[in-house]
């Protein structure tokens, strides 16, 4: 047995690798059964280029036989629970092994006993480009293996080369040294031997184990197997004794690997219930393919109904990522950008490291390759749907235009695909509708395309503000969400012409010629410094407006003023600062104004023109000040 040093001086790196490059210890499992997939598509590759290899018959395609031409490719996983006997305990044992094409003694050490070197990387180099895209190898980093560590007191690699005849055991503590000897092997392959240290013994457990390859590697290409005892009962449900038994625990194929034509509608439904936890099929899905400078899959699914933390600011990101295969993770929420953040399903790359972290992926070249182009397939095959199937865009509006509506002042780059993607409400037709049918549906001198923001579907709809726009056949588009002011200023323009909201004090204008203008102002000059005069600081102005029909008087802001809606959504939001008095629009013609107008008792005057204001607020949904003296002043002026 020979003792040797790693060959990397520091121990302190060795140290670091094992404490401190993964957020999870059970990543380790992932790592040695991503080595083990790396070692049957090394000896797959292997049998099909060497002359005379065993095995070879021209026919690999359709199974995986190892080496010797009998044994399926695959990978087994055995456990042994410790136990204290006779005063002497025995230690909790995991054992992972392949039947791939194995490590001689100089690979062991070289493998092993060098930190950051990977067989896999040097496997590579010697492959032409061609060959490089079949191999699906995985492990380029070099360090993964080394996460055993993390979860075991001793490890023992235990390794017969292919086309040899020869075995050796690799043992270390995972300090500073390790040592080789020659072993007892009757079949190629590796077994590596985990004596699970003290708080780590939960990883001897079957269930533990299935968790954990089906999370992180279901999708490997190779069959796992997990061999186990379960006990065995008798009718009175005593244990009589225990049952070896041996189950394959992954699917060893991933869904989106397969080509589409070999896919049915129910393949990915039911892939799509198993793997989020739904119970209603999504409402479409997209499976792309890209080939090219950089290779990737994509499996994306629309639920039919938004996730309920889709507006927690601790939301859970839908999307999988996922190396040649290989799980990453399902908590990066730089995926996708967060108005996507609906979407469920998978990326998986050729292309990115098998380590590659968060912050990587952030600054990844290929990642946001990856990205980029995801977004632009999503937003096309929502334009698409949109197009072909509108009672199904129906049911995703009523899901998901809120989010795409944010996307409108977070993604820029995409803003013309998502200005044909956004609905909203209207006086013109029914259900939403999409700035490109209102702009086809605009009167010829129209100027603007006109709409209104603040409150419910229904408030809306009934705002005083509406009636001379319905009067002259003008549609104005009715913004419910609390985000549309946002996202009506992100727009500005749609295809040149102009959004104008008409509760701001200069979209009046577009409605009156010059004359009428002068006029109203000549005749309501009075009227006005008396509603002045009476509400003081209460308002930023008063104006009066032919506009209104039906009622009094209403609440508008100045043209670059926020909204009373803005500000309410601001004070939530916990910021300050953003307080604007509101302009009061009144109708000269309404026999209550009149009155005030008409009256000489300032008392009279002062409380109705504070019972006016306060009652165009509750119009647009928004509580006066001081409730109760607002009803006691409305209830003086009834009686």
């Amino acid at each position: 047995m020979q003792n040797k040093q790693f060959k990397t001086e520091v121990s302190d790196l060795l140290h670091l690798i094992i404490h401190s490059l993964y957020s999870h210890k059970e990543i380790f499992l992932r790592e040695l059964i991503s080595n083990a997939s790396d070692a049957l598509d090394k000896l797959k590759y292997k049998r099909l280029t060497s002359s005379g290899a065993p095995g070879e018959s021209g026919n690999e395609g359709s199974s995986n036989r190892a080496a010797n031409g009998s044994d399926e490719l695959k990978i087994n996983i055995s456990y042994t629970e410790g136990s204290t006997e006779q005063g002497k305990e025995t230690p909790y044992v995991l054992t992972i092994s392949d039947n791939g094409i194995g490590m001689t003694e100089s690979e062991l050490e070289e493998n092993l006993g060098t930190i950051a070197h990977s067989g896999t990387k040097a496997f590579l180099s010697g492959l032409t480009a061609e060959q490089k895209q079949d191999s699906n190898l995985i492990g380029q980093f070099g360090v993964g293996f080394y996460s055993v560590f993390m979860v075991s007191d001793k490890v023992e690699v235990v390794s017969r080369a292919f086309g040899s005849d020869k075995a050796y055991k690799w043992t270390s503590e995972g300090k500073d040294s390790y040592s080789i000897e020659e072993a007892a092997k009757d079949s190629t392959g590796t077994d590596i031997i985990i004596y699970l240290n003290n708080d780590n013994t939960s990883f001897a457990s079957r269930w533990r184990i299935e968790d954990l390859v089906k999370q992180y590697s279901n999708h490997i290409a190779y069959p796992i197997y997990l061999s186990y005892d379960e006990n065995k009962y008798d009718d009175k449900y005593n244990i009589t004794g225990k049952e070896h038994k041996t189950e394959q625990i992954n699917s060893a194929q991933a869904l989106w690997t397969r080509s589409k034509s070999s896919l049915k509608e129910e393949d990915y439904n039911e892939f799509y219930k198993n793997s989020y936890g739904e119970t209603e099929n999504p409402l479409f899905y997209l499976h792309t393919k890209a080939e090219g400078a950089t290779e990737y899959t994509t499996l994306f699914f629309v639920p039919a109904k938004a996730p309920f933390d889709m507006y927690h600011s601790d939301y859970k990101s839908g999307v999988k990522l996922y190396v040649k295969r290989v799980y990453i993770t399902d908590d990066d929420k730089e995926l996708l950008p967060v108005y996507l953040r609906f979407v469920r399903g998978v990326i998986d790359s050729e292309d990115l490291p098998l380590n590659v972290s968060r912050e990587i992926l952030q600054q990844n070249r290929v990642m946001s390759n990856i990205r980029n182009a995801s977004v632009k397939k999503l937003l096309g095959e929502f334009k698409r749907i949109s197009e072909q199937n509108p009672e199904l865009y129906t049911k995703f509006v009523a899901e998901y235009n809120r989010p795409l509506k944010e996307g409108l002042y977070q993604d820029y780059a995409n803003r013309d695909e998502l200005l044909e993607l956004v609905r909203f409400n209207s006086t013109g037709v029914e259900g939403y509708t999409s700035l490109k049918a209102y702009k086809e549906r605009m009167k010829a001198d129209q100027k603007y395309i006109y709409y209104i923001t603040g409150g419910t579907l229904d408030i809306l709809k009934n705002s005083p503000l509406l009636a001379a726009y319905k009067e002259k056949g003008i549609e104005v588009l009715l913004m419910t969400d609390d985000i549309d002011e946002f996202v009506a200023g992100s727009i500005g323009k749609y295809k040149d012409v102009e959004l104008k909201a008409v509760n701001r004090s200069d979209a009046i204008d577009d409605l009156m010629t010059d004359d009428e203008k002068k006029q109203a102002k000549e005749e309501s000059a009075d009227i006005v410094k008396k509603f002045k005069d009476a509400l003081g600081d209460k308002v930023k102005d008063v104006r009066t407006s032919g506009r209104l029909k039906d009622t009094s008087a209403v609440i508008i802001a100045d043209a670059n003023d926020p909204t009373m809606q803005m500000q309410q959504l601001f004070k939530a939001m916990g910021q300050t600062g953003m307080e604007v008095k509101p302009i009061l629009e009144i109708n000269p013609e309404d026999a209550f104004i009149k009155r005030i107008a008409d009256s000489s008792d300032e008392v009279f005057v002062k409380d109705g023109a504070e019972v006016v204001l306060n009652s165009a607020l509750l119009a647009q949904g928004i509580m006066p000040e001081n409730p109760a003296e607002y009803a006691k002043k409305l209830h003086a002026l009834l009686v």
